[in-house]
């Protein structure tokens, strides 16, 4: 297959493929999550056949032209193929992880029906290259959110749902009148033919809004912690590799690969995004409900990724695209984890359980490496991205931000070493056994990731640094 029909197949077999589950549930329950994990491996493995494309950096555009500039533009560079690589990947283990997780839930059919369009709605908007697909895919990741979040249909589950669908919706709006905005002054959605092109201010405000509120930055991040009444699988999806991460990727696409920001945008991003790190971090340090710890922890963790992106520097960007990778692994690893206490002892309070290694001796330890990862611990491939991130900043000259982002990485070991301390060690209050060996095993695999991935991260800085080399081409 060439390049085109791989990436093509990337985005509409899942896509397409969702809609079949339904068809298929009705023949057995067995069949239909064959099925659905079948679209997922497919899925995370097409990306992978693109890696020597990454690798060489080059760039291919694949371009069908419809009316008034909607043009269905593919964009496959290093930036979009890492992405799909990362996204595609997470989302298959948690649909392994979902077999054993919601066996027993009702509305099945349609929960893998929009776990599978959620992940190719992804592929497509990683490599859209055009801004109405990019919104078109960002608005139908969104669809599947609002009804992901309220999977468990009580009223409260339901208002938190809407709460999150309002919130991205609005961003999303906003971010769309910035596209008309930029439409009004290039005459053109596609990305490939506007390279260089100075922007409003205002468009860039419109735009950073959407961007902010679906990546969950202080003050939009409300919805985020509220969406942990949806399934672990969900939250998982939403935090690690998948729904936070759109709005860093179309930061980097778009006012990286596109369009320079102009005037003192680049100096008043780092300062909002490093001051969405903290306050995500402190609250997480007070916050006893164990989703919500991990979701403040989302929040105050994807304030790096903005951050090392908005110093436009070769470390920075290399950073911010490993801990993409990096935070996907551990951050999913910790969310399913908190799935197999939480389903095991049906509470969320932190303050209730303790010495659960004792019963759970795999999920115990795999928490403590993912946790190692976050927090930036060697050799684990936090500390890599992290570091990065950090000598990106002070290369800009940024002292000051980069201090705020050392102390923000020690609330993060404060409260992530905390949460492992009252969940897993000290007295048995409330015993249960491991999870199922589905879920056992993806979060073994994850935590085992999370290591090796840092012992090796020569290898997936291989593609991290020709996508960083095909976007500082692009900025001078």
């Amino acid at each position: 297959m060439n390049i085109e029909t791989i990436t093509l197949l990337t985005v509409f077999v899942p896509i397409v493929g969702s809609f079949t589950i339904p068809l298929v549930g009705l023949a057995s329950k067995s069949a239909r999550s064959a099925w659905a994990i079948a679209l997922g491996a497919v899925t995370a493995a097409l990306p992978l056949l693109l890696i020597p494309t990454a690798l060489a950096g080059g760039e291919t555009i694949l371009r069908k032209a419809f009316v008034l500039g909607l043009d269905f533009v593919l964009i496959i560079d290093p930036l979009s193929i890492f992405m799909a690589i990362v996204s595609s990947f997470v989302g298959f283990l948690i649909i392994i992880y979902s077999i054993g997780y919601i066996h027993h839930e009702e509305n099945q059919n349609e929960y893998y029906l929009l776990v599978v369009l959620f992940i190719g709605s992804m592929m497509g908007l990683v490599f859209s290259g055009n801004l109405i697909f990019l919104y078109l895919f960002w608005e139908i990741i969104a669809i599947c959110c609002w009804r992901l979040i309220g999977f468990y249909r009580l009223k409260e589950h339901v208002r938190k749902a809407d709460k999150a669908f309002l919130v991205t919706f609005f961003g999303a709006v906003v971010m769309l009148l910035g596209f008309i905005q930029i439409y009004s002054k290039t005459g053109s959605f596609d990305l490939t033919t506007m390279r260089g092109a100075v922007i409003p201010g205002s468009a860039v405000l419109l735009i950073l809004f959407g961007m902010f509120s679906k990546s969950a930055t202080v003050p939009l991040h409300t919805w985020l912690p509220d969406a942990g009444v949806a399934p672990t699988t969900v939250t998982a999806l939403l935090h690690a590799a998948v729904l936070v991460k759109i709005g860093v990727y179309a930061y980097a696409r778009i006012f990286l690969y596109t369009f320079p920001l102009p005037g003192a945008w680049p100096k008043v991003i780092p300062i909002v995004v490093v001051v969405s790190s903290l306050v995500a971090a402190a609250a997480a340090t007070v916050e006893t409900d164990f989703k919500r710890i991990l979701a403040y922890s989302t929040v105050s963790q994807i304030g790096y990724i903005f951050l090392g992106f908005s110093m436009a520097n070769e470390a920075g960007i290399t950073g911010s695209l490993l801990f993409i990778l990096m935070h996907g692994l551990a951050k999913a690893g910790l969310f399913l984890c908190a799935g197999i206490v939480i389903h095991a002892t049906h509470k969320r309070d932190i303050r209730e359980m303790g010495g659960l290694i004792k019963t759970m001796p795999i999920t115990g330890v795999a928490f403590l490496l993912c946790s190692f990862s976050v927090i930036g611990i060697p050799p684990f491939g936090g500390f890599f991205s992290k570091f990065l991130v950090i000598m990106g900043t002070v290369k800009a000259g940024q002292v000051g931000i980069a201090a705020v982002a050392l102390f923000t990485a020690l609330l993060t070991m404060f409260y992530l070493l905390k949460v492992f301390s009252l969940v897993f060690l000290g007295e048995a209050k409330s015993p249960a056994p491991e999870g199922t060996r589905s879920m056992v095993s993806v979060v073994g695999l994850l935590a085992f990731l999370s290591l090796v991935a840092g012992i090796f991260v020569a290898y997936p800085t291989k593609i991290v640094q020709a996508a960083t080399t095909h976007i500082m081409w692009w900025l001078k």
